[in-house]
């Protein structure tokens, strides 16, 4: 999703109090969910080797972090739009085009469009909610300036301070801020296993063990501080009244409301 930036400059209209809603109709598709998801897990536990390792800056968790959500998007947009999902989106945003497909690409592309910045320019909180239901899955993209809860993990990063410190407090610095890191690796590996519970594999467990499930996840950068949090979530059995056959947005529903309120996202969700 290179580019995008020099050409768009970000709506985030599109993604407020809004999810996509994919449907489930087959094992086919449950497969397709369940590697995704695991493919999800698998990043995070990734991401929890490079903090635990003390000769890996932070920026390189961090980076490939921003890289695995950046080629999420772009696949899910592939799917949806084909490979001119660039310009489908592009016709919503100037008016157009105002159809299922156009509205679900320029979804994407301003989640896609925001991790970039969520990585590399400013300094906001990335907040994604997946949903699993009987059949269908939903996917809320949010986006916040920061958040309240004191259930976060932070963790601090030497390469990103600004501060000018005398050798023996740098050194102390350096210690504490690689013992927060280890801790945060331990919470994202427990991340993961979070994922790999709420949607197990179709293969081995009955719909009933798994038409239910989900996972609100928070990462944010404020200066030299990062911050993790992770939640299950239990999706609302009543949402959805009616089946689709195609990927359709839908409003976020009572779950995201909850969560950005336990997070304290409420006041700091980028509209």
């Amino acid at each position: 999703m290179e580019g995008k930036q020099e050409r768009f400059n970000g709506d985030a209209r599109i993604l407020h109090q809004r999810a996509v809603r994919v449907p489930l109709p087959d094992m086919e598709a449950e497969r397709v969910f369940h590697e995704n998801m695991r493919t999800i897990a698998e990043a995070h536990e990734r991401k929890a080797d490079l903090l635990a390792d003390p000769d890996v800056p932070l920026l390189t968790a961090y980076e490939e972090e921003y890289a695995h959500a950046a080629e999420s998007f772009e696949r899910r947009l592939r799917r949806v739009a084909g490979d001119d999902y660039d310009e489908v989106a592009m016709a919503y945003f100037r008016g157009d085009r105002d159809d299922r497909v156009a509205k679900i690409a320029a979804y994407y592309v301003e989640g896609g469009w925001r991790v970039q910045q969520w990585a590399t320019v400013t300094e906001m909180v990335y907040a994604p909610l997946v949903l699993r239901y009987p059949d269908s899955f939903t996917v809320n993209v949010r986006f916040a300036s920061g958040y309240t809860t004191p259930t976060a993990i932070y963790y601090e990063s030497p390469e990103h301070s600004s501060e000018e410190l005398a050798d023996e407090h740098a050194e102390t610095y350096y210690e504490e801020s690689q013992y927060t890191q280890r801790q945060a690796a331990e919470y994202v590996r427990g991340t993961a296993d979070l994922i790999r519970e709420e949607f197990p594999d179709p293969d081995e467990t009955p719909l009933e063990e798994r038409k239910y499930g989900g996972v609100a996840l928070a990462g944010g950068r404020r200066g030299s501080v990062f911050s993790e949090l992770s939640k299950r979530v239990a999706p609302d059995p009543d949402r959805f009244s009616e089946s689709i056959s195609k990927p359709t947005l839908v409003d976020a529903g009572p779950e995201a409301r909850r969560t950005e309120c336990e997070f304290g996202l409420e006041s700091e969700i980028v509209h």
